[in-house]
């Protein structure tokens, strides 16, 4: 789950939404966020979805979010007119009605907008129609609130919007007095101008027009429904908002270098004509290099020049993005890491929250003489589910040995087929019995959470670490124990150091002596979860067992320097890139109390359906041996 203000988003849809926003905007660090309202924040670069729809039931709130993004992206983003959106702000700067009219121009230009999407990608209706009636839905319960507190700017905003919305001849408009609905008549010949309306100007015209017909019984609006669609600090020179996003700096030298046309070129169309390399009408290619440094030239650029070595390594900073299949969303891929992507370097892989997270390797001490007898205390305690564990996959492994293999042309004779070899005339009436490798061919790693949280956790957790090792390695599976966490103390803007505390490496895993070390786990500091969970998969990867998993046991909520904000979308990211990978990523939440709700939500949006709530701390051994049972035998 991710946190805002009170409420906990699912981490699942904020990435979907991140995804939508870089699909629909083909722009890779144009960021997703949520906000108290739907808005493009220029300077941040961030297209925001409205907090209003989180109390909404699952399809409304997916909806909801969804047309918010949609109608920035592909509303706002090239239909909005910036000059007279900046002229109407301008306009209403000193009325009394200034949050009346703001929000005014926001829905109005938000509805000419979502028509001129449903036209153009018919796939979204299903959502604008959710979005519709469930607004439709809160403005019919807000008349009547604000008719009984007697807002009458309130009221009558909610009556525009239910009257532009309606689609039945007979207008009701149950509660709403009768001096709001002569307004509401007197202001019925402006209304209809608006759905002939098809331009910022001429929705910010019929606001203006509804603002001056309102008398001094007007006062400015008491709450808040909307936000203006565009945050910006100044002017722009551009009509259109991509424009501004998209603009290239001018060059900080001014001069102009006077060279001679040595050649003269000659013009001519390409005989095969792209509709992508087309940009609507701002006559230029769709790739484009911003420079901001350089002397100006008298060059033409009308001319040809021959290839040269460096042109192949010039085009591959061309993109590998595609034109999404027209009309329908549903079938939208995830963009998994886009983030991720776009950083450069050996840090990209472990995120964009990580990029200044170092690994640090914590150092395992020889074990002392209390580590090993505590170790043999704990041992002998797991020692009946290591037995009854043990037992069922010895059994598993010599069933499949045994089992044979019949109705084969050739083999050993198989008495039970003779009598269908002379009735039917059977030719398959041999068998054989295979001699199968009674060894287990997977790898496994067990990540253990060491933040200060698990201080009253860890002693039953290292219980669970042992089962774990010492099941593994009578079964001769290799397989490690790493503890981490973040140095928080020392954890700056652009250091992070984090230490893995590996107290069974592989290659001492199967070692008759190793186990005393998982005694050293303790308790440390912070957890940034999604940066271990990634190099703790880098290592796994790298074996060549067929089968590979990694368990991780965790406490709550990742927590770690500049982390909070995004840790639970990182983690979620981090885990589905693993599975990518083919490795299985299991979570295990450890708790000595009640499992809350928002608990129970926060380890399914980051592990799926794959995780395991443990709510009593002395049943973690049984519990755990339940999952290591399940994932051993699925593999024979």
């Amino acid at each position: 789950m991710v946190k805002f203000k009170d409420h906990m988003v699912d981490a699942g849809l904020f990435l979907a939404l991140e995804d939508l926003v870089t699909i629909l905007s083909r722009q890779e660090d144009l960021a997703f966020d949520f906000q108290y309202g739907s808005f493009i924040d220029v300077k941040e670069r961030t297209v925001t979805a409205s907090s209003l729809w989180h109390h909404y039931p699952e399809e409304i709130r997916q909806a909801g979010y969804k047309t918010d993004v949609i109608l920035r992206v592909r509303g706002t983003l090239h239909h909005t007119t910036l000059p007279e959106w900046q002229k109407f702000k301008e306009a209403i700067h000193q009325s009394p009605l200034k949050q009346f009219l703001t929000q005014l121009f926001t829905m109005l230009e938000d509805l000419r907008l979502e028509e001129m999407i449903k036209k153009e990608r018919p796939g979204t209706h299903k959502w604008f129609d959710l979005r519709r009636k469930a607004l439709t839905r809160y403005f019919e319960t807000q008349l009547r609130t604000n008719v009984n507190r007697g807002y009458n700017t309130d009221e009558l905003f909610c009556l525009i919007y239910l009257t532009v919305t309606s689609t039945s001849p007979i207008l009701t408009l149950p509660g709403a007095t009768d001096e709001q609905m002569k307004t509401l008549e007197s202001l019925h010949s402006v209304l209809q101008e608006f759905f002939d309306a098809a331009s910022t100007r001429e929705v910010a015209d019929i606001c203006l027009k509804i603002g001056a017909k309102l008398d001094d019984s007007y006062s400015d609006s008491i709450n808040r429904y909307f936000v203006f669609p565009i945050l910006m600090e100044k002017n722009s020179h551009y009509d259109h908002l991509w424009d501004e996003l998209t603009r290239a700096d001018a060059l900080e030298q001014d001069e102009q270098e006077q060279i001679e046309n040595e050649s003269e070129g000659f013009e001519e169309k390409l005989p095969a004509y792209h509709r992508e390399s087309e940009n609507g009408d701002r006559n230029q290619s769709f790739l484009r290099f911003e420079l901001d440094r350089g002397t100006r030239t008298d060059l033409s650029g009308d001319g040809t020049r021959e290839t040269e070595d460096g042109d192949q390594a010039m085009a591959s900073v061309q993109g590998s993005s595609g034109k999404s299949k027209h009309k329908d969303y549903s079938s939208l891929e995830s963009l998994d890491l886009k983030k991720n992507e776009s950083v450069s370097g050996a840090k990209a892989r472990y995120g964009t929250e990580n990029i200044h997270a170092e690994l640090k390797e914590f150092d395992v001490k020889q074990p002392t003489p209390e580590d090993c007898n505590t170790y043999q205390e704990y041992s002998a305690l797991i020692q009946t589910e290591k037995q009854r564990l043990s037992r069922t996959i010895d059994q598993a492994l010599e069933h499949r040995q045994n089992a044979a293999r019949e109705h084969l042309l050739m083999g050993r004779l198989s008495k039970k087929r003779l009598l269908p070899f002379v009735v039917e005339n059977e030719s398959r009436i041999f068998y054989k019995k295979d001699t199968e490798s009674q060894e287990i061919d997977a790898a496994f790693t067990l990540l253990i959470d060491c933040s200060a949280s698990m201080v009253d956790k860890m002693e039953e957790t290292k219980k669970a670490a042992i089962l774990f090792h010492e099941v593994l390695k009578e079964l001769k599976i290799s397989h490690s124990v790493t503890g981490f966490w973040e140095d928080g103390f020392d954890a700056t803007d652009k250091y992070q150091p984090n230490y893995d505390h590996r107290v069974i490496p592989f290659e001492q895993s199967l070692k008759p002596g190793a186990g005393p070390e998982i005694m050293q786990l303790e308790p440390r500091e912070d957890n940034r979860d999604g940066f271990s969970i990634r190099n703790a998969a880098k290592e796994l990867a790298e074996r060549q067992e067929k089968h590979k998993f990694l368990l991780v046991f965790t406490d709550g909520e990742p927590s770690a320097y500049n982390y909070q904000n995004n840790g639970i979308i990182d983690t979620n990211e981090a885990v589905n890139s693993v599975r990518k990978q083919g490795i299985d990523v299991i979570g295990t939440f450890l708790s000595d109390k009640p499992i809350a709700e928002y608990e129970s939500r926060l380890m399914e949006n980051i592990y799926g359906k794959e995780h395991l709530l443990v709510q009593s701390l002395s049943e973690l051994p049984d519990l755990f041996s339940s999952v290591l049972k399940r994932l051993l035998l699925k593999m024979i």
